[in-house]
């Protein structure tokens, strides 16, 4: 970004996908402020969720993020939200990513001092997860959020949950939050041609790594209510290692076993350019593809 001598990247993801008044005044304050741009933010209403990506200079971006997390707060009551996407907080998540003269070392830094800031201004609990996690057990978000919020008021009293910051009590309206410092990811869904959240989760079993699957992916089923179809759901946390289309290619093949087609994909939030060549690459076929013969690649070198 021009101007910005160091660069960190944000991607917040809050639990509200459906009023769109609330939306904008939660993203308001990544709007039109120096030191920091909004990239994107795409909202979706089957998983009632709201995922913002912003890169700045990390003094300005941890005092907008405050800001904004302050106003998901103050809107957003997680007692009566519904969605198909697991959630444990307000701000579910805040994963921080180091881009530019930033590293990951710094990063962990800025995600503890975004938890410090937040749990004391607004008496939220926060887990350290990922390259921040303060124990094995937190590196992963899923198991954080394992009981989500409905289940969260109990496991966060017992002694081997207790936040890294904040009351050990969840937030009355905002539940928790997970904050940390990671690499990039890339969220990718693949849409199934049935309306059967048993294959959609047998699919995810098979695809994910925990259930041995692939290496670098994490997957889930949800239900896509308004298009009568459901979705596996991925992050795939390191595309460098597992490419996009290695996990597309695997959920073609289970999904086959119960005569269902893959009706289309989406990529929620942005990508790395050399994760879409990787799979243009493989599919087109082509011998001895590099980087530098793209286009918008050598106009920005």
């Amino acid at each position: 970004m021009p101007g910005m001598k160091r660069i960190i990247e944000c991607v917040p993801n809050f639990s509200e996908g459906r009023d769109v008044d609330k939306i904008e005044k939660i993203i308001s304050p990544f709007r039109g402020k120096s030191g920091i741009k909004l990239l994107d933010y795409q909202r979706d209403h089957d998983h009632n969720r709201l995922v913002v990506t912003i890169v700045g200079e990390p003094e300005v971006l941890i005092t907008v993020l405050i800001e904004a997390m302050g106003t998901a707060i103050e809107l957003i009551d997680m007692r009566k939200h519904q969605g198909q996407h697991p959630r444990m907080g307000a701000i579910d998540v805040v994963p921080l990513i180091p881009i530019k003269k930033v590293t990951m070392k710094e990063a962990i830094d800025i995600s503890k001092q975004v938890a410090r800031k937040v749990s004391e201004k607004y008496q939220l609990p926060v887990f350290m997860y990922e390259e921040s996690a303060t124990q094995p057990n937190r590196k992963s978000l899923a198991t954080i959020r394992k009981g989500q919020f409905e289940g969260m008021a109990e496991k966060i009293r017992t002694p081997e949950w207790a936040p890294d910051f904040g009351p050990q009590k969840i937030h009355p309206t905002a539940g928790v939050t997970a904050v940390g410092a990671r690499k990039p990811l890339v969220a990718f869904n693949v849409n199934l041609g049935t309306d059967n959240m048993g294959i959609a989760d047998q699919i995810a079993k098979r695809v994910r790594h925990i259930s041995g699957g692939l290496r670098y992916c994490k997957g889930i089923a949800v239900k896509l209510k308004e298009r009568g179809i459901v979705q596996v759901s991925m992050n795939m946390t390191d595309y460098t290692q597992t490419a996009l289309y290695m996990s597309f290619e695997l959920v073609k093949i289970e999904a086959r076993r119960y005569g269902v087609d893959v009706v289309g994909s989406e990529i929620v939030g942005l990508v790395p350019m050399a994760a879409l060549i990787d799979t243009a690459v493989y599919y087109l076929g082509i011998e001895d593809f590099r980087m530098e013969q793209v286009l918008e690649q050598r106009i920005m070198e």
